[in-house]
Formats: C-alpha cells, sequence, structure tokens
C-alpha cells in the first residue's frame, strides 16, 4: 500500500512538471489597475502592476496613449518584474491610458486600459473678498468658488476663526455639488466672517479661500415671504446601478422653511434612502432599476410652499455626466463670446437640446448648438445670464447636466500708464487703474520688453503698488540703463484680460567708446582715436584716455594733448610716455550725468627708444672679504630703461685722486660689482659713481658718494674682563675695549662666550652687543654653578682673538617652599596679612625678606610691598575684591609663591539694610573679629 502512495505521489509530480514545461503563449496574472496619483504625495513614485507567465518567458513593455514607452532612455521608469515603475511623476507628462503588452515566440497579449489621473488641489488666487450686507431676516448665498483640481472635493465653512465651523441645520446648509454656504433666514448672531474650506478626498490636502464679512443692513427687519429654492437637483439626473445616489435641495424663506422628500409617481421613497439632519440632502445608496422614478423635494413655510421636480434615470451605458460634466460659477463679460460645452460619456453618440431655465432654448442668430453639442452664444447682453441645461439623448437613456452662465460688467482701464523720460538713479510710478466689477477677483501683471516681471527675484527695483483692487501701479526705484524698454499693464479677470502699454526711456552716463585704435607711436606719445560709444540720452561732453603697461597697477589717466577732450573730438595725443615700454589704452566718456564705462582695451604697442636718463638710486657698498671693494645699487626699473641692451657703467678712485677707473656691468638685472686688488688697502675710502647704458648710447652717473674698502678682523682681544654673580640664573660681564689700528678696521661690537665647567667651550652660549657697549648680563644660567666667559671684538670682516677666560660661580636657587599659613583679618579700614616665615634649604639662598602682590580682582596691574617681617598691613578701602600672593626672596632671586587669596569685599555686603551711623560703626566694630584663615597649599 505504502508503495502504491509513492508512485501516485511521483506520478502528480512528473504531470506538474511536464505542464509547466509546456511552451505557450503569454497569459495576465494581473492586469494593471487605474490609479489616482496625489501629485503632493510624499512617495514620488507611481507602480503600474502587471504579472505575466508564459513559456519561454514573456518580455514585457508597457504603451502610454497607444504608443510604446522607452523605458531605457527615460532615467525615470522602470521595470520590477514587469510593473511600471514611474518615479517623480507629474501631470503634463504621464496622465493618459496606459497599457502592458507581454510578448513570447508564441504570441502577443495586450492588457486593459488603465488611466493614470493626478489629483491637486491649487490655492485660492483672490486675497480679498467684499462685504455681504443683508437685513436680519433676508436669505443670502456666499459663493465659495473653488480654485483649480483634480479629484473628489469636499467643503466645509469657517465661521470667524479655526476651529469654529458652520453647522449645518434646517437653516444653514453647505452644498457638497457647489461649496456655496445658504443661510435661509438671516440673524443677527451670522454677523462675522465666513472662510471657505476646501478639502481633496484623494490627496487629503486642504486650502482656505479669502475670507468674506457679512454684516447686517440698518434700514430694518427683512419682512415674512414664501420659500424660494435655491438648492435643486436637475431635472433628469441618470444614476448608474449600484451607485449611491445624492440628491440636493435647500430653500431661503422667513420664517425657515421646512425640508420633504417624496416621489412624484406616488410610490414610496426606498427604504434605504437617507435624509440629513438638515433634510437637504437625500441620499439613495446601491442604486437600482426601481429605485428610478421622479422625486420631488417640497419646501413650505407659513407664507407658502415651493417644489423642486427631477427625474432618476438608470442606465448602464446611456448618456453619463458623471465623468464629464458640464460646467457650473461659467462667466462671460458684456458683448463677449461664450462656449457651454456639453460631453456626456454615451454610446452611440447622443443627441443634445438645450433649456434656459424651464424653456426650451432656440438657435437664432447669436445662439447656436455646436456639433459637439456645446452651446455657442456671441454677443453677450445681460439677458443672457441664467441656468442652462444640456439634455442628451440616445436609445439607452436621456441624461442631463445644469450649469449657471453669470454676466458681467468689462473691465476698463481708466489710468494708463504713459512713456516717461528718467534718469539713472531715480524712481518713478507707472499707473495702471481699472474699473471692474467688483463680484470678480482681478489680477494685475506687468511686462517688460516681453518678460514677466518677478516681483520677488527683481524685488530690489520692482514693486506693486497701490492699496485698492482696482489699482495695481508699478513702482521702479532706483532705475538703471537696462530698465529702458516697454512695460505692459496687464488685467485679467475670469472674464476678460486688457493691457496698456508705455515706454521708458532711461538717461544716463555714456556708453563705453568703440574701436580706441593706436594710430602712430613715438619714444614718449602716441596717436589715438575712436569712436563714441552710446550717449544714452544726453550728450557726450569730455573724454578721458587711460592706459596701462606690465608695470603699472590698473589703469591710469594719462596727459593728452588737448589738454580736455570734448565730446566732439575723437583724436587725441598722449604724452610724457616712457620709451621702449608696451603700452594699451582705453578710453572713458562722461556726460552731465555721470562717467560712463571704459572701452575695450587697444592693442598693444611698444614706444620707441631713447638714451637712457634715469640713473640707479642709493649706490652705496662697503664690507666684503680683505682686498674688495663692493660698490651696490638699486636697479633701474624695466620701464625706466628707454630701450634694448641696457647695462650699467661702475666708476671708482680712491679718495683725493684725480682718475677714475671704470667697468661695464652688461646685465640690466646687476645690483653689485666687487673690484679685487691685492694692494687694496683696508677700509680705504673711494669715491663711487654708476652710470646707465643702452642701444641708444650712455646715459648720465649718479651722483658721487665714498665706500669704504673691506675691513680686517680685529686684532686685539678686549682686556679688563670682569664677571659677578646677580642671582641664580644671571651674572653680568665687563671688559675694556682693546688698542685697535684704526686703519685696518673698525670695531662693530663684542661677541661673549659663556659655558658651564662641565660642557665643552665649542658649545657655548654667545652673546652679541653693538656698537660700543661694554658690559651685558647673562641670562637663563643653572643656579649655584661655576661658569666660564671670554669676550672678543667683531666687526664685518670677522671676529678678532679671545680674552683671557674669567670664572663666576651663580648663586644658590631661592627657596622653593611657598609661604604658608597665610592668616588675614580687617581693622580701621586695613588689612593685616600674617604668615609662616620660610626656611630655605641646604642647597637653597637664604630668606632675604618678602613680596606682596596685590591687586583688584578687575584690574590687570600689580602692586609690591617688600618687607623683612612676616606680617604686613595694607591700608585698602573694602568697596573692592583684591587677589594676593606672597612669595619670598633671596640672594639667588625670587621664591615660590603662595596660592592666590581673594579679600571680598564686607563694607557693603555686612552693612547693607542699616540705616544709621551707630549700627554701621557696631558692624564695623564686629567685622574687626571676623577672621578667615587661608592656608597655601605647598609644593614640595
Amino acid at each position: 500500500m505504502r508503495l502504491l502512495w509513492e508512485l501516485l505521489v511521483l506520478h502528480s509530480v512528473l504531470l506538474c512538471l511536464a505542464d509547466d514545461n509546456t511552451l505557450h503563449g503569454p497569459v495576465f496574472l494581473q492586469e494593471p489597475n487605474s490609479l489616482i496619483f496625489p501629485l503632493d504625495s510624499e512617495e514620488k513614485k507611481v507602480k503600474l502592476s502587471c504579472e505575466v507567465k508564459g513559456n519561454p518567458r514573456p518580455t514585457i513593455g508597457w504603451k502610454l496613449n497607444g504608443s510604446s514607452i522607452e523605458v531605457g532612455r527615460d532615467y525615470r521608469y522602470s521595470l520590477l518584474e514587469g510593473s511600471l515603475l514611474i518615479s517623480n511623476p507629474s501631470h503634463s507628462q504621464d496622465a493618459g491610458t496606459y497599457q502592458c503588452v507581454a510578448t513570447n515566440p508564441f504570441g502577443t497579449i495586450v492588457s486593459r486600459e488603465a488611466q493614470l489621473q493626478f489629483a491637486y488641489l491649487e490655492s485660492f488666487k483672490t486675497r480679498t473678498r467684499s462685504t455681504v450686507s443683508v437685513r436680519q431676516g433676508q436669505g443670502m448665498v456666499l459663493l465659495c468658488g473653488p480654485p483649480p483640481h483634480a479629484g473628489e472635493l469636499t467643503y466645509a465653512w469657517i465661521f470667524n476663526e479655526y476651529p469654529s465651523f458652520v453647522q449645518q441645520d434646517s437653516r444653514r446648509f453647505v452644498s457638497q455639488e457647489t461649496g456655496n454656504l445658504y443661510i435661509a433666514k438671516v440673524e443677527s448672531s451670522d454677523a462675522g466672517n465666513y472662510t471657505c474650506v476646501v478639502t481633496n478626498t484623494v490627496t487629503s490636502g486642504r486650502v482656505l479661500g479669502p475670507p468674506t464679512p457679512l454684516v447686517l443692513r440698518n434700514d430694518g427687519v427683512m419682512g415674512e415671504y414664501e420659500p424660494k429654492i435655491e438648492v435643486q437637483f436637475p431635472e433628469t439626473v441618470p444614476s448608474a446601478k449600484g451607485t449611491t445616489v445624492k440628491l440636493e435641495c435647500f430653500a431661503l424663506g422667513n420664517p425657515v422653511p421646512t425640508i420633504s422628500w417624496r416621489r412624484a409617481d406616488g410610490k414610496q421613497l426606498p427604504r434605504k434612502a437617507r435624509r440629513h439632519r438638515s433634510s437637504a440632502l437625500l441620499e439613495i445608496p446601491n442604486f437600482q432599476q426601481e429605485d428610478a422614478g421622479p422625486y420631488e423635494c417640497l419646501a413650505e413655510n407659513v407664507r407658502g410652499r415651493n417644489v423642486a421636480r427631477g427625474q432618476l434615470t438608470f442606465y448602464a451605458i446611456g448618456p453619463d455626466f458623471s465623468k464629464t460634466l458640464l460646467k457650473k460659477l461659467t462667466l462671460v463679460k458684456v458683448g463677449g463670446e461664450v462656449i457651454i460645452e456639453c460631453k456626456p460619456k454615451a454610446s452611440p453618440r447622443p443627441t443634445y437640446s438645450w433649456k434656459k431655465g424651464k424653456d426650451i432654448l432656440r438657435e437664432n442668430e447669436r445662439i447656436t448648438v455646436l456639433d459637439d453639442g456645446s452651446l455657442r452664444i456671441v454677443n453677450v447682453t445681460k439677458s443672457d445670464a441664467g441656468s442652462y441645461t444640456c439634455v442628451a439623448t440616445n436609445h439607452f437613456g436621456t441624461a442631463s447636466s445644469t450649469g449657471s452662465l453669470l454676466v458681467k460688467d468689462p473691465t476698463r482701464v481708466m489710468v494708463s500708464p504713459f512713456s516717461m523720460d528718467v534718469t539713472v538713479g531715480e524712481s518713478i510710478v507707472l499707473p495702471c487703474q481699472v474699473s471692474h466689477d467688483h463680484s470678480l477677483d482681478i489680477v494685475f501683471t506687468w511686462t517688460f520688453n516681453g518678460h514677466l516681471i518677478d516681483f520677488e527675484k527683481d524685488g530690489d527695483h520692482f514693486e506693486r503698488v497701490g492699496g485698492q483692487d482696482s489699482a495695481g501701479d508699478l513702482m521702479i526705484r532706483s532705475i538703471q540703463l537696462k530698465h529702458a524698454g516697454k512695460y505692459v499693464c496687464m488685467v485679467q479677470t475670469s472674464v476678460d484680460k486688457l493691457s496698456a502699454a508705455a515706454d521708458l526711456i532711461v538717461r544716463g552716463p555714456p556708453g563705453p567708446p568703440e574701436a580706441v585704435t593706436i594710430d602712430e607711436v613715438t619714444d614718449t606719445t602716441a596717436q589715438l582715436s575712436w569712436r563714441p560709444g552710446a550717449d544714452n540720452h544726453s550728450p557726450i561732453t569730455m573724454y578721458v584716455v587711460q592706459a596701462r603697461t606690465p608695470f603699472s597697477v590698473g589703469w591710469q589717466a594719462v596727459s593728452t594733448v588737448p589738454e580736455v577732450i570734448d565730446g566732439r573730438t575723437l583724436t587725441a595725443t598722449v604724452v610724457g610716455l616712457n620709451p621702449w615700454v608696451e603700452y594699451e589704452f582705453r578710453v572713458v566718456a562722461a556726460n552731465l550725468i555721470g562717467i560712463g564705462e571704459p572701452s575695450s582695451p587697444s592693442e598693444r604697442r611698444r614706444t620707441e627708444e631713447a638714451l637712457p636718463e634715469v640713473t640707479p638710486a642709493n649706490v652705496s657698498g662697503g664690507g666684503g672679504s680683505k682686498s674688495e671693494l663692493v660698490i651696490t645699487w638699486e636697479t633701474v626699473p624695466e620701464e625706466l630703461q628707454n630701450g634694448g641692451g641696457f647695462g650699467y657703467v661702475v666708476a671708482f678712485r680712491p679718495l683725493g685722486t684725480v682718475s677714475w677707473m671704470q667697468t661695464v656691468v652688461a646685465s640690466p638685472d646687476a645690483a653689485r660689482y666687487v673690484f679685487r686688488n691685492e694692494s687694496l688697502p683696508p677700509f680705504s675710502p673711494y669715491e663711487v659713481k654708476v652710470g646707465v647704458y643702452n642701444n641708444k648710447g650712455e646715459g648720465s652717473f649718479s651722483p658721487v658718494t665714498v665706500v669704504y674698502s673691506a675691513e680686517e678682523e680685529p686684532t686685539r682681544a678686549p682686556t679688563t674682563v670682569l664677571a659677578r654673580s646677580l642671582s641664580a640664573s644671571d651674572v653680568e660681564v665687563s671688559w675694556a675695549p682693546p688698542w685697535e689700528n684704526q686703519h685696518k678696521g673698525r670695531i662693530q661690537g663684542y661677541e661673549v662666550r659663556c659655558w658651564r665647567h662641565d660642557e665643552k667651550e665649542e658649545n657655548a652660549k654667545r652673546i652679541r652687543t653693538v656698537g660700543n657697549q661694554t658690559s651685558t648680563r647673562v641670562s637663563n644660567l643653572r643656579g649655584n654653578a661655576l661658569y666660564h666667559l671670554a669676550v672678543r671684538a667683531y666687526n664685518t670682516a670677522g671676529t678678532g682673538p679671545s680674552s683671557a677666560a674669567v670664572n663666576v660661580t651663580t648663586r644658590k636657587p631661592p627657596p622653593s617652599q611657598p609661604p604658608g599659613n597665610i592668616v588675614w583679618n580687617s581693622s580701621d579700614s586695613k588689612i593685616i596679612l600674617n604668615w609662616d616665615q620660610v626656611k630655605a634649604l641646604d642647597n637653597e639662598s637664604e630668606v632675604r625678606g618678602y613680596k606682596v602682590l596685590y591687586r583688584w580682582n578687575r584690574q590687570g596691574s600689580t602692586s609690591v610691598i617688600e618687607t623683612n617681617k612676616t606680617s604686613v598691613e595694607l591700608s585698602l578701602p573694602f568697596e573692592e575684591d583684591y587677589i594676593i600672593e606672597i612669595k619670598p626672596f633671596s640672594d639667588g632671586g625670587d621664591g615660590s609663591s603662595s596660592e592666590q587669596i581673594r579679600i571680598p569685599k564686607i563694607s557693603n555686603a555686612y552693612a547693607r539694610g542699616s540705616g544709621s551711623s551707630t549700627s554701621s560703626a557696631c558692624t564695623l566694630s564686629a567685622l574687626s573679629t571676623i577672621m578667615i584663615s587661608l592656608t597655601a597649599r605647598s609644593s614640595l
């Protein structure tokens, strides 16, 4: 039995495997569904699902509106196991009809159509709405006027401030068809501000309209009147099977009418029908064939009654306005043209008829029904306003949709912008004021040279001004040349648009001159010519020439002939140029308004060569090695060399002689010449001058100056070297200058060498003095150590012989222990300090006394008192905080300091609140008994 079971299982598996391996065409496991995507969704990605099986495995593609989508060429498209992913979807690019296409060698299948729609809700465009003024007892309608949107909307109204919403009852009703708020009978408590709240049920987005003020008139109370049905359902309401049908009916009246519903054919209302609390809305869920028929809404009060009727028709494929509705709040101006569209979904194509109110609308020379069912009215008059109903009929039924046509007065420009002539930097206002129907929102826009002005981006110069809705004046601040041109004010309402234009001429500094040309050059002049640039509506009065060379810092004004170039002159000669320098020129124009931008630079031209005129500056010298005469100078800048082949001529002679020795230095960058001769006596005076030359010849020499030949190093050592210890770290050394042969050199200073007894002499510390100083201090030495010191003279040639070394022993280090057990007390405006005596260690200098350092807590400078006792008395005012330190001193220097002691101000603190001299004296007496002991921590 077990074997038989296993064979059956194996057979089933093999059959399954065989089925999976069978070759066949594509088969859909899942087809795409229609989607409505919120434009403000955080997901930013749409997925259209498609799952297919087949053998071989099918390839999957997609179509949008019948055209193939090339997934690889658009980064926003990608495939995930056949499903289409769209990243960052947009309404303009991606809305439409999608189909999934699957293909393998055995065939191709195309999925059902899936609609991708985008839901959005824009903000209200208007900022304010006109005040509505009604009498108490009168009925009233507030229009919502939802902004552009896609997707189903819901409406609510805020009364005064959020979250106070208008509560619907028998007196108040918010239509979910139009968004309008209806109040059957206005009461005094209704006065206030009303704001329409529109919510997109797909995106959950919510926007608030501008508030509408409702005020009560003071010219009496409205009397009683019969009901007037303001909200009613159409005469024919095509209703699809299984849907929820909603019928709205609401009436104005005084007293407040009651609303009731019934079937006009005598049948009972469906038991499933639901009435809302205000009875203004009747809902019939799961609509079926038996629910179709005539329905009536009855509005009654003591003054009368009114009835609204409509036919609910059951349909499956008859005319359907649920997808494409007749537009509801259509607007047109007097004298204009309007087309009211009527596009129900119906097959076959229906026939169309129109009604105005309840009357059949007949065509004439102004009113025609177009082939697609739309109604066209030309030369519109006020009498054309009203309710229009499109009725569509085919074999499967009749459907209708109703909308209203509102006729408004046209907009007219009352004050137009006018052409103006202004100067750069000024500010002006271009007016644009209109008369218009105040029930319509109005929008002003401005263009400049055909481009829309962006008031946020260009807010530095452009601003909308004018405090009323009929004024859209444009302010232009700090006008620039670029603001010249045509300005157009465009005015638009929901029924018309018009425009008015003005030209703005801007006067400003001239534009840059053009085509600056160098016509001729010499060694010091250049002949220029140019063409004038734009005068920017103000004649050019003057030109200025500027020049630039590789050696100048930016552009510099240059001298010209004529000296002043008037606005009619277009040539000039530049004078005072340097020879053999590359120049480029530009020209700047000026008028009565200001100086303009400079021209583009001319070509580069080099002036001709000339004899050099500038001689080297700061000719001097001296120093060097034995038997040398060193001569130095500052090079002549390249822009002053006046030609190629530039060099220097160096001339020199012993002071008092007649003949000059000369040599040529061919490098223009040379700044030094050294004359060597073994017979040259040391430190001997020579007269020296340096001249210049170039390809044109020799220039002049610099003034004669005296330079000394190289000197020899000192030959004798200083004498009478003495050294004494100043502290544990400092010694002082002094000496007498050596006798020196003044013909061989001079002493520029002395070098002191200092080394510890246990160190090598070559590692000695070196200190140099300058001039005839014959003593110095050597610091940072080790305490209680033996040092050797020697002195030698030096000059530019080197150092002389060293003196004999002298010995000195530094003093013992100062005490390392700080003062301890510091105690202070106050008495009679004095502070008395006491501390323990500091004992020096065996290897430390004996204590000679103590230094008390004190300063205000808020002051940086420190005062010092020295004492050879272990106490001190300070006369310090109590009104300040003090910081005090104490340290011992000895022959070895200052010892370790105590920690800082803070003495707080105490007189005011303890006397606070005392109002008499007696209490203050008592407080001071009490203070004399207060003692604060601070023991400074010692660092062993």
